[in-house]
């Protein structure tokens, strides 16, 4: 498929499964997005440290991807001296803009293409993006495009999906091994059965080449909720095999010994 058709699959996707819709409710629409925030960074407390919200003050911040905008809020409330948001689908930007009439800010968010941003050559001091760019077709031409955006200094924070990862050998054993086709590709499992269709990894080498254009990168591994099948993770294969290893799993032992097979990958760049 040609990467407009495929653009739209994902759009299409993400329309219908707004990132984090499952974790929002509560009797008052501020307390539907409360809750999903709440939970949010409940599940994924390493969000607030890598992003390091308060530091968005008095800079220029555009975030690429939005999603239901619990962290686009945060960000908003560092008082930036700029916030833009930009995200594929109508329905992420719907829910930022009523999440944040809500609470009283006048949101710059609308609808774009992260692998073509509509903005002048340096025009942030920090482009953020938790979890978007592996959906992208082009995932390069959406990292070309945050450095192209981005002013000498500034820093991109990125999280992309990490290919070596116990998510990854969970969805092998699910689709490859027990579906009777074990020598089938890490790739073709994630682009097909990890969230929206194409969704990719990457090992920290190719996210290095990648990121190449910076001056300095840092890069770190994080356990998903997909790892620990904490949370909603899975939802969408259920069955047996899923309940039973939800009850099974030792995250504990996760947590001690395999936290550098993290489905997510932290990635700081400095132009």
């Amino acid at each position: 498929m040609d990467g407009g058709g495929l653009k739209r699959r994902v759009r299409d996707f993400w329309n219908e499964n707004p990132c984090g819709v499952v974790y929002a409710g509560g009797e008052s629409r501020r307390a539907y997005y409360d809750g999903q925030a709440r939970t949010r960074y409940e599940l994924e407390p390493y969000i607030r440290a890598f992003a390091r919200f308060e530091e968005g003050h008095d800079k220029d911040v555009l975030e690429v991807g939005i999603g239901m905008g619990a962290d686009h809020l945060e960000w908003a409330n560092a008082r930036p001296r700029s916030l833009t948001g930009i995200d594929l689908t109508l329905m992420a930007v719907e829910h930022t803009k009523e999440r944040f009439e809500l609470q009283g800010f006048t949101p710059c968010v609308f609808v774009a293409d992260a692998e073509w941003l509509p903005f002048r050559d340096a025009s942030f001091d920090i482009v953020y993006s938790w979890g978007v760019l592996h959906h992208s077709p082009d995932t390069a031409k959406g990292v070309e495009e945050v450095s192209r955006v981005l002013r000498p200094g500034g820093r991109a924070r990125i999280m992309l999906y990490h290919k070596r990862s116990i998510t990854g050998l969970l969805l092998w054993l699910r689709y490859g091994l027990m579906a009777g086709r074990p020598f089938r590709s890490w790739s073709e499992i994630y682009s097909h059965h990890l969230e929206s269709p194409g969704t990719k990894a990457f090992t920290v080498e190719e996210a290095r080449r990648m990121f190449s254009r910076f001056r300095h990168v840092e890069i770190s591994l994080r356990l998903s909720i997909g790892d620990l099948l904490e949370g909603a993770a899975g939802q969408r294969h259920g069955g047996e095999f899923l309940r039973l290893m939800r009850g099974l799993w030792p995250r504990w032992l996760m947590r001690r010994f395999c936290r550098r097979f993290g489905l997510c990958m932290l990635i700081e760049a400095v132009k």
